[in-house]
């Protein structure tokens, strides 16, 4: 099968690049690991936008005029596939129910989104345990609110999971956040972009106000976060205010920010490099999202953190530029449709360095303590990290040999950032001279079977059996 432009991501950039292309005359196949459209953010949103749109607000259901815009004949969406390696000709192999099949683009867009950053704190690996997005998903996929939960961490998304719960009817028992009145100070050096940003702050004032109206107690500066219990969490305990805290409950959201997905850009040996800012590695890509592989393009927050909007305006931006390579439009056309998108791109980013500096990552969680694990599949705590620094280990690809982290099922993506910042500490090198692991297909686990399936039965391929209705 072959597509002008194959889509890796069916989030908001993806979704906005599949529409733009097919507009610009160009053929797409869109893969993506879902059942339906919409990626994290805009999850299930043709269900569930109308069974808890009042729950999950206005800007959730701002993900139905994307997903309504794949419905076009031009585009074939693939849903359940996990695409598990990406050449640098255009060949993406993927499986859809345990079989096998590639697919051959022109042009390939990475639109593989974000990761919530890892927050390993002491217990953060019993059952009960969970990022406050995988809560989130729990609400927009089947509408379950976990009871006697406390949500711990720093970010904007805290404030948004917090009134959704509230919206439910199943508020969070209290609300504990690391970042402190010294952050709010120093972010205000970047005050103009955040009064051109002035929405983001009205809704999370508004947030913020309806938390508040529900009684959740709201903690800041926390400090010393530890998950405690035996078999499952029963408590957190911080110190906020200059005090002790322990809350007993059942369920424990963490997040402290989202990172790019970087595995699929990093299996193509794309360069990275480490953005202080937001404190993750972002690839490097010119202003259409091209990456140094001619016909690769990364948008979204795949290419650095923005938000839902600013993705589904970088995805309209590669598609301009992917319609131009093929010459289905002109140099001046792309640029005429790409002035109002480059303008409205601007506008959501502006607000970006207010919030990255208003809302840093918990320190304690970039460097845990030793007995912390940091890698969940294969057991390995941060102490065990500092252990093979001192013994001449200088990179994450050299940790492998010592103890395996990164090579379990998540092949790093959940472990990779820890790993790098506790070595980059212990040898005094920098995050880009730390460097992170080399990625390499395949990106997600598959079966000799799946393999075998696509060998013995090409013509069946998934995309099109998908097509079809079959």
């Amino acid at each position: 099968m072959q597509a002008d432009l194959v889509v890796i991501g069916a989030g908001p950039a993806g979704m906005a690049a599949a529409a733009t292309a097919t507009e610009a005359g160009l053929s797409v196949v869109i893969l993506d690991e879902q059942a339906r459209a919409g990626g994290q953010i805009y999850r299930d949103v043709t269900r569930s936008a109308a069974r808890r749109g009042d729950i999950l607000g206005q800007d959730y259901s701002a993900g139905l005029p994307l997903a309504a815009g794949l419905e076009q004949p031009s585009i074939t969406h693939v849903t359940r596939a996990t695409v598990w390696q990406i050449a640098p000709d255009g060949a993406v192999a993927y499986s859809v129910d345990g079989r096998g099949a590639i697919v051959h683009g022109r042009r390939v867009l990475l639109a593989t989104g974000a990761l919530e950053r890892p927050m390993p704190v002491p217990g953060w690996t019993l059952p009960g345990v969970m990022t406050a997005g995988a809560g989130q998903i729990l609400i927009k996929e089947s509408g379950v609110v976990a009871g006697r939960a406390v949500l711990a961490g720093s970010g904007p998304l805290l404030y948004l999971i917090a009134a959704q719960m509230v919206r439910a009817g199943t508020p969070p028992l209290a609300l504990v956040e690391t970042q402190s009145r010294r952050d709010t100070v120093a972010a205000l050096r970047h005050l103009g972009g955040a009064l051109r940003g002035w929405r983001y702050l009205v809704k999370g004032l508004s947030m913020l106000a309806e938390i508040r109206r529900a009684g959740v107690p709201r903690y800041t500066a926390a400090s010393d976060i530890a998950v405690a219990g035996t078999d499952r969490a029963e408590a957190l305990s911080f110190v906020a205010g200059g005090k002790r805290h322990r809350i007993a409950c059942e369920t424990v959201f963490l997040h402290h920010g989202v990172v790019p997905n970087m595995q699929a850009a990093r299996s193509l040996d794309i360069p990275h490099r480490w953005n202080a800012a937001q404190a993750c590695f972002v690839p490097e890509t010119d202003p259409w999202g091209r990456t140094e592989i001619p016909n690769v393009f990364i948008a979204g927050d795949g290419a650095g953190i923005g938000g839902a909007k600013a993705a589904e305006q970088a995805g309209r931006l590669a598609a301009l530029e992917a319609a131009r390579d093929l010459d289905r439009i002109s140099a001046d056309a792309r640029d005429r449709a790409a002035a109002p998108v480059r303008a409205a791109l601007r506008g959501e980013l502006a607000v970006r360095p207010f919030l990255d500096r208003a809302y840093p990552p918990y320190a304690a969680a970039l460097q845990p303590a030793d007995a912390t694990v940091v890698c969940r599949c294969e057991e390995v705590t941060a102490g065990d990290i500092r252990g093979y620094a001192a013994l001449g280990c200088k990179g994450p690809n050299q940790t492998k040999a010592f103890g395996r982290p990164g090579m379990g099922p998540c092949q790093g993506r959940y472990c990779g950032l820890t790993v790098v910042s506790i070595l980059a500490a212990e040898t005094g090198q920098g995050m880009d001279e730390t460097g992170y692991y080399r990625v390499r297909p395949p990106l997600k686990p598959v079966t000799l079977g799946e393999l075998a399936a696509m060998e013995e039965t090409p013509a069946e391929d998934p995309a099109v059996m998908a097509a079809d209705g079959r």
